[in-house]
């Protein structure tokens, strides 16, 4: 099955089935996850701004896990010459950048009323915005390189050497000392957050997962239809 969808007329067939599908699924999850957040109790200490929370972790989840399939795209175009990994990595960027974002602004206001302050200059969120600016270089590489080739290489590259703060964004609260928080959902121990919190949390999450998918194979068919325009329109303008 994959190694069919690796034929751009074959995704693009799968992507006209598998859209509507998906549209369904996500405008679902979210309709139960909003129905979930709003009822769900606010914190004994943070009162009402803990649901935040609903939409800073889920952006935050995705902006590092968007960055890795993009690594893992960066390899295909790079080692193993996939002919729909540049495509899925460029497709990618923007949702990833646009996440992130929401993850800076939404954690900036959820630590004004936390932390006194809307910013500072520690681990994670330095590591976060550190990701936000390699996400607007790729994209700046993309769009900037007038042979399409060199330019998704030279973005691949700086994809592989981005994926090295994957791992500080991860650790930076275990390692550095931080005002932010460690982690409280994905633990050895268990989750720390009480279960009227964590399920919604979950279900949100869920519902970001299926939005980016959707988005992300509606921008991958755009890319493909785009680069099959623009070689039609080279070969006209050769034979011209």
């Amino acid at each position: 099955m994959l190694i069919d969808l690796a034929n751009p007329s074959r995704f693009l067939a799968f992507t006209q089935r598998a859209l509507p599908w998906l549209a369904a699924a996500t405008a679902l999850a979210f309709a139960a996850a909003v129905a979930l957040a709003l009822n769900a109790p606010d914190d004994y200490q943070q009162g009402a701004t803990v649901k935040i929370m609903f939409l800073h972790v889920p952006s935050a989840w995705l902006a590092m896990g968007i960055w890795a399939l993009m690594s893992i795209a960066a390899l295909g175009t790079l080692v193993w010459r996939h002919p729909l990994a540049d495509v899925a990595a460029q497709a990618a960027a923007p949702i990833g950048a646009a996440l992130t974002f929401l993850c800076l602004v939404t954690g900036s206001l959820w630590g004004r009323p936390m932390w006194g302050t809307y910013w500072v200059w520690d681990a994670r969120l330095t590591s976060v915005l550190v990701l936000f600016l390699m996400y607007l270089g790729v994209i700046a590489l993309y769009r900037a390189a007038e042979d399409p080739g060199r330019g998704a290489r030279a973005a691949a590259i700086l994809t592989l050497v981005g994926a090295v703060n994957l791992p500080i964004i991860k650790f930076s609260v275990d390692w550095w000392n931080t005002l932010h928080q460690p982690a409280s959902v994905i633990r050895l121990a268990g989750s720390a957050i009480d279960r009227s919190i964590l399920i919604p949390l979950l279900v949100m999450a869920l519902a970001f997962f299926l939005l980016f998918a959707a988005l992300h194979l509606a921008a991958m068919r755009n890319e493909i239809l785009r680069r099959r325009v623009r070689a039609m329109l080279m070969l006209k303008a050769r034979r011209g």
